[in-house]
């Protein structure tokens, strides 16, 4: 019998006669022998007396019930091919694929593929996989929001704005003494410690927001999908109360409503509609940006604003002048 690098047999055509003439294949399933007979029952036999009846073989044919050397080794070859009839035939779909080949023995070469491809697979459950993967997400998000969320705060720490806020808030406090007397060793012990004192100062005075936001646990995957049946059914409700009150009821939008409809229009989730300024959205309010008409002329303003900021720019100047006198540039191959 050929093997190929992968390990599957290449059967050549002799081989492919004589297993249809008798339909066992050395090397598949029980071999020459039915599985089926091995365990002494048939073909529409239930799993639970098929598990019966291994039982009762196991105990009879197990190495342990035999005492000579030679009675042992007869018992363990006879008891290993009880197990693989057992494991073959227990499992659905492997008995589906054993059965046709009793039924086809002429079909070698798509047995051996059925066979091989079946003990080749790994055998890992899709469930776990999906949990574990779902698990690595969602530490990592987790740990990354912490990763930002922190950067941002020694970003503050360095912004004197902030800084002298968090001095002045400890300074109150009675926590912030910079004349105090310090000896050698303890001067970069001291240093850590106010460094660590407005760090906290900060984190309790500052609300970030977006994407450097203090990281909540609703925010990992895990728990998202843990409550989406809870998202589903609050986004039903959203749908249907807008339906019946303001739609079919023509009542006056509220607050979250505006809000919500200029989030749309301007393409931002809620994350970067609360990383805005307060004076940010109040001015959108106050144009009224939820009503479609008005965004479109506050739109195309914002563009022209931008048209004309790029125009007086120095380096947009230079740029156009550059592309009206040399043109954009061109790749060219030669030989």
């Amino acid at each position: 019998m050929l093997v190929s690098e992968r390990g599957v047999p290449i059967l050549v055509l002799v081989a492919a006669c004589v297993a249809g003439a008798h339909g066992f294949i050395d090397g598949l399933y029980c071999g020459r022998e039915n599985c089926y007979e091995v365990l002494g029952v048939g073909r529409d036999t239930s799993k639970a007396e098929m598990a019966r009846a291994y039982r009762q073989l196991a105990r009879k044919h197990h190495p342990d019930m035999h005492k000579t050397q030679e009675a042992k080794s007869r018992a363990t070859e006879r008891f290993t091919l009880i197990a693989t009839a057992y494991e073959i035939l227990k499992d659905d779909e492997s008995r589906k694929d054993y059965d046709d080949m009793l039924d086809n023995p002429e079909a070698v070469y798509r047995h051996y593929f059925r066979y091989y491809r079946k003990r080749m697979a790994p055998r890992v459950d899709v469930r776990i996989v999906l949990a574990v993967t779902i698990t690595v997400i969602s530490v990592v998000q987790y740990y990354g929001a912490w990763h930002r969320y922190r950067t941002a705060i020694d970003h503050l720490v360095t912004v004197p704005k902030y800084r002298l806020k968090a001095v002045e808030i400890a300074r109150a406090d009675g926590f912030y003494n910079p004349s105090r007397k310090r000896d050698r060793r303890r001067k970069e012990e001291l240093k850590d410690e106010e460094e660590s004192l407005l760090r906290k100062i900060i984190e309790e005075q500052v609300d970030i927001r977006g994407g450097y936001s203090r990281p909540s646990l609703r925010q990992v995957l895990w728990v998202q999908l843990v409550l989406l049946p809870v998202t589903l059914g609050h986004l039903a409700w959203w749908q249907a109360r807008w339906l019946f009150k303001f739609t079919l009821g023509g009542q006056e939008l509220g607050l979250v409503e505006k809000e919500y409809l200029i989030r749309r229009h301007m393409g931002l989730s809620q994350g970067q509609w609360d990383a805005l300024e307060d004076r940010e959205r109040q001015g959108f309010l106050r144009d009224q940006l939820w009503l479609k008409d008005k965004f479109k002329v506050w739109k195309q303003r914002q563009e022209e604003e931008m048209r004309a900021k790029l125009a007086e720019s120095a380096r947009y100047k230079s740029y156009r002048r550059y592309m009206k006198n040399h043109g954009p540039g061109q790749i060219s191959f030669e030989d």
